[in-house]
């Protein structure tokens, strides 16, 4: 009888950027990174099941709109549990305070929004394949210009 390892579940492999087809490669070069170029550092292939992660030129252009509706959750999640736990009042400058203790968690939380944007954006693209093994990545050679690679 043969071990198998547990497979991670779409939330968990998305969240930890992890190839969207075998839940195992990592996306990502580097860890998170302050340096915009570190950060968005992606492997051209998953070093697992050899699936691109360059799917077309321009493929990445997408995720702004996934980071846009990440922080505007997250900006309506921390309004909530600031108007519960110390309450919104313009009266009292409140929701200004709110304003600025919002602004600057977006502004640390950006490096890890924007690796998860694309890890939710990959992954909606490419199918998890719980046989990966017997079964090659879908070619998209004829998708890609290697002279507009990595050209965001």
């Amino acid at each position: 009888m043969t071990q198998r390892k547990p497979r991670r579940g779409y939330f968990t492999s998305a969240v930890n950027c992890r190839c969207p087809r075998c839940r195992e490669g990592k996306l990502f070069v580097n860890g998170v990174s302050i340096s915009m170029k570190k950060n968005l550092q992606m492997n051209t292939r998953c070093k697992v099941c050899n699936q691109p992660t360059e799917l077309e030129v321009g493929f990445y252009y997408g995720t702004s709109y996934v980071s846009y509706a990440l922080t505007v959750f997250l900006s309506v999640v921390s309004l909530v549990l600031w108007g519960l736990t110390i309450g919104i009042s313009v009266n009292d400058n409140s929701v200004f305070y709110w304003l600025g203790v919002n602004a600057f968690l977006l502004i640390l939380l950006q490096p890890w929004l924007m690796r998860i944007s694309r890890s939710l954006w990959i992954s909606w693209f490419v199918k998890y394949d719980p046989d990966w093994q017997e079964h090659q990545p879908e070619d998209v050679s004829e998708r890609l210009n290697k002279d507009q690679a990595n050209n965001w």
